[in-house]
């Protein structure tokens, strides 16, 4: 009796991250951690933001204590916006990151971002997007020309391939396997 086995989805996803005006000097530095921690860099631009433009970003947390403190200082200077992607992006990039006080982060994640770059709970060095929807309203906040299309998944993402992807392979690996070129690379 032959089991039958799923077959292997892919999910790849994007999310924003920000460098922080405090930091944008470390940008480089920072732009390697994130290209070996396994993230593409879709889209990349370098900013500064009213702090008008600052509210509306961070319109959620509007009415807390730090509300204010935190648009003075992301408004203070410019920023990197980048649109990451790769598998799970969302919580790949949160833990990479780590705890948003970068105080606690140095005692509880060493090793993350906002524990090596941040100075304390406001000037945590990065932002990242808390959720899928949240990375689209961000992504979509700092790149307003980016058409965000749907990454199809099940059904669609299967025709997609058969449509598109099946029949470019084919006829590249009939060729090769036609010449056997000593170097095939």
């Amino acid at each position: 009796m032959q089991m039958l086995m799923p077959e292997p989805q892919i999910f790849v996803e994007r999310t924003l991250a920000l460098i922080k005006p405090d930091v944008v000097d470390k940008e480089e530095e920072i732009e390697d951690l994130i290209l070996r921690s396994g993230f593409l860099i879709i889209q990349k631009r370098k900013l500064q933001l009213s702090p008008e433009q600052c509210s509306n970003f961070y319109a959620d947390q509007y009415g807390k204590v730090f509300f204010p403190n935190l648009t003075a200082y992301m408004s203070s200077g410019p920023l990197v916006a980048m649109v990451l992607a790769r598998y799970c992006a969302v919580s790949y990039w949160k833990e990479l990151l780590g705890p948003s006080n970068s105080i606690r982060a140095r005692r509880t994640h060493p090793h993350s971002l906002r524990a090596i770059y941040g100075t304390d709970e406001l000037r945590n060095a990065l932002h990242g997007s808390l959720s899928i929807s949240s990375a689209e309203r961000e992504i979509r906040f700092m790149f307003p020309e980016v058409i965000l299309e749907p990454i199809p998944a099940g059904q669609r993402a299967r025709d997609y391939l058969n449509l598109y992807v099946k029949p470019t392979l084919l006829a590249g690996l009939t060729a090769l396997c036609k010449e056997k070129p000593a170097d095939p690379m």
